[in-house]
């Protein structure tokens, strides 16, 4: 398989739903290629993520300019899998070579886990290197915000079904993406951590859906008591409330600032970024 910018844009996305869901030793199937090695039967070798994303990086190397912003995909999800491992070198490391590659995300640097590395040297050094637009930052910030949204509304959806009776199943509503032309590639990366969120808590809450309506599915087959009466009211309420919830998710589409400069400027200073809560 040829790759192309569209085909490994998927194939991040999938890894970082992979990452999301079961955590950073999982292991993900090897991508596709025709000197792709196979195993036992012709199956597709299995890989661990970090292995499958420096392949992501190497592939995304060999398509040239366009594929710069997918290796600094590639290092900025390795740096958080080295966070998440206590190994600060190496997620210094793969920083750097994002930043490199075109990463601006000075919102994420912000981030609980990445205050902790603001008094390195290294860190500082390829900080002041990162250039954004005003246009882009809006975005950034409205990129992160989602992020807390998707994972609360998940929450609030799964308290919301507890006990419910129908065997409907509702969806997950989600903000639509950004469809502006970015100043910069780099918050491209960004956009691909928002939809790999916004997949895994939609996959999330469907799987609990389906346990759920397949439960009452089998209790109103074999149970005369079933209450018919209750199953209808929750499925009303769940459809006026998943309505309600469309509604207030498509309201939140970015909109961007009228007149935001779209001049690279630096980023702002070290440590002067809240990140959104």
């Amino acid at each position: 398989m040829v790759d192309t910018v569209n085909s490994l844009a998927t194939r991040v996305h999938e890894l970082l739903v992979a990452i999301l869901t079961h955590g950073a030793d999982v292991m993900v199937p090897g991508q596709d290629t025709a000197s792709s090695p196979r195993g036992f039967l012709g199956s597709r070798q299995r890989l661990d993520v970090a292995s499958a994303l420096r392949d992501v990086v190497t592939r995304a190397a060999a398509l040239g300019p366009e594929g710069t912003w997918l290796a600094a995909a590639g290092h900025s999800s390795l740096s958080a899998l080295a966070i998440a491992r206590g190994d600060a070198n190496q997620a210094l490391f793969h920083l750097d070579a994002a930043v490199t590659s075109g990463y601006n995300d000075c919102v994420a640097l912000h981030s609980t886990p990445l205050r902790r590395l603001h008094h390195d040297p290294r860190f500082q050094a390829f900080y002041q290197r990162m250039r954004i637009t005003a246009a882009d930052l809006d975005e950034l910030f409205w990129l992160h915000q989602e992020i807390q949204l998707t994972v609360q509304e998940s929450q609030r959806s799964t308290i919301d079904n507890i006990g419910r009776l129908d065997t409907g199943v509702s969806l997950l509503p989600l903000a639509p993406m950004p469809t502006r032309e970015p100043n910069t590639r780099g918050l491209l990366v960004t956009r691909i951590e928002l939809a790999a969120v916004q997949s895994t808590f939609r996959q999330v809450a469907l799987k609990m859906e389906f346990q759920r309506s397949s439960g009452n599915t089998s209790l109103s087959l074999i149970d005369d008591t079933w209450d018919y009466t209750s199953a209808t009211r929750d499925a009303w309420h769940a459809d006026a409330l998943e309505s309600q919830r469309v509604r207030a998710a498509q309201a939140r589409a970015f909109v961007g600032r009228p007149g935001a400069d779209a001049t690279l400027t630096h980023c702002p200073p070290l440590g002067t970024i809240a990140y959104p809560a």
